[in-house]
């Protein structure tokens, strides 16, 4: 039987007929695409004076695509690296749990999805609303776990009243106090939430040697109220630290009860009270993930609870022909997991880890949808990349083709080294 290669020889028009179709949707979609794009980033916005290499000379320059560069840099170095880790930390414990199939299922899951679905998904997820971001829920209720909140964030003094407000926060008497003369500190400003299932205000007693007070909400529904009065259905803010403090240091302290009222020692006589600044600071609100500084590392968290499940699969294929005689024999020899891992799993996986991380990085070159839909309009020049950068310069406000096309180009150059490579890796690979 004469061989494809002498069938090729002596019949060059048939292969030529069956190759011709793919050619020529070779060269519509890829060649003739790639060769415009190198022209036109030759070219001006406008496409008729020539430029040179100016337009790529605007990629270095440029501080939002100078931004774009940098953080495609951090993609190419975190995301690849994360991603075939944990593929390879999951591909390896699911031999050794005893629902592998589902939880392999599981991990896989979000590839079936698309990254503008998973883009929603994260945009609401990192939401920065603890009531409707996943994230910040999980992260305020970790912090309040572990630190205490203050009772009443939105007090505020009663403008014109007795209390001022101090540069740390605090809330000052300016009067000092007398033994036996009830100190009133009325606030107001805290929602009607925040006070339901409070008590009534007590009026503070005139205890003789001591001093006695009361904390409350100086408010009554319809503006029937007195100011700097406790009326009979004003409610006491309980829980508040109350300080006497005398030439800058605190003598006495003491917290007040549920109707409101605190009581301090003999030592507070002739002293100013003050209600520290803990008992109002805001509640803690969770990070900030879509902000400059976190946008980035939260948007490649999304990619790679994408393809990590990827990974995972081509990595638990590889691991599948490693041969288990070898594997025994190390442990029969007295080596323990972490060295079996080490020194035998991980070398012969090698080759397959290479293929998953250089694919990785192929596709993370190209990232756009996940950046576009979850970085907001407010961070999104922080979050920038260069496939996004060469849609806004191409087609956003003040279009410029010419840069869109030189960043294309950029990009190709980009690609092609490490396309170059995958491909050199999976001719050694045939070879064997």
């Amino acid at each position: 039987m004469a061989s494809g290669k002498a069938v090729i020889r002596a019949r060059p028009w048939v292969a030529a007929s069956f190759l011709l179709p793919a050619l020529l949707l070779l060269g519509a979609l890829v060649v003739y695409p790639i060769g415009y794009s190198i022209q036109r980033s030759l070219f001006d916005a406008s496409g008729d004076s020539f430029v040179g290499l100016d337009n790529f000379k605007e990629i270095f320059t440029n501080d939002g695509i100078r931004t774009a560069l940098k953080n495609n840099l951090i993609w190419i170095v975190v995301a690849p690296t994360v991603a075939t880790a944990l593929g390879l930390i999951f591909a390896v414990l699911t031999e050794r749990v005893r629902w592998a199939t589902v939880f392999k299922l599981v991990v896989f899951m979000p590839m079936a999805i698309s990254m503008l679905a998973a883009g929603i998904i994260f945009r609401m997820v990192y939401e920065q609303n603890p009531d409707r971001g996943l994230a910040n829920a999980l992260a305020t209720t970790v912090h309040d776990t572990f630190a205490e909140s203050s009772s009443w964030p939105d007090a505020q003094p009663r403008p014109g009243g007795p209390l001022t407000v101090e540069e740390d926060g605090s809330y000052l008497l300016t009067e000092p106090v007398t033994a036996g003369t009830p100190a009133l500190l009325p606030l107001v400003a805290v929602p009607q939430p925040e006070l339901s299932g409070a008590d009534l205000a007590a009026a503070p007693g005139g205890e003789p040697g001591e001093v006695t007070g009361t904390v409350w909400m100086d408010f009554t529904r319809g503006g029937a109220g007195a100011e700097n009065t406790i009326d009979p259905e004003e409610l006491a803010l309980s829980g508040i630290t109350v300080e006497a403090v005398r030439d800058g240091q605190v003598v006495a302290d003491t917290t007040t009860g549920d109707d409101g009222t605190f009581t301090l020692p003999a030592e507070a006589d002739g002293a100013q009270l003050r209600l520290p600044s803990d008992n109002f600071t805001a509640p803690y609100n969770g990070i900030e993930w879509l902000g400059p500084n976190v946008v980035t590392p939260a948007i490649i968290a999304s990619y790679v609870w994408m393809w990590a499940g990827f990974a995972m699969v081509l990595i638990a294929a590889g691991l599948a022909s490693v041969p288990r005689e070898t594997l025994e024999a190390a442990r029969v020899d007295g080596a323990n997991e972490w060295h079996v891992f080490r020194r035998i799993t991980v070398p012969l996986l090698a080759p397959v880890l290479g293929v998953v991380f250089v694919t990785l990085m192929i596709n993370v070159l190209k990232i756009f949808d996940l950046v576009y839909v979850i970085a907001p309009s407010s961070s999104q020049a922080d979050a920038n990349v260069l496939a996004l950068q060469l849609y806004l310069s191409s087609f956003g406000t003040g279009a410029d083709q010419g840069v869109g096309s030189a960043i294309a180009v950029f990009l190709l150059l980009l690609v092609v080294p490490v396309m170059i490579i995958n491909l050199r890796r999976l001719r050694r690979e045939n070879q064997r």
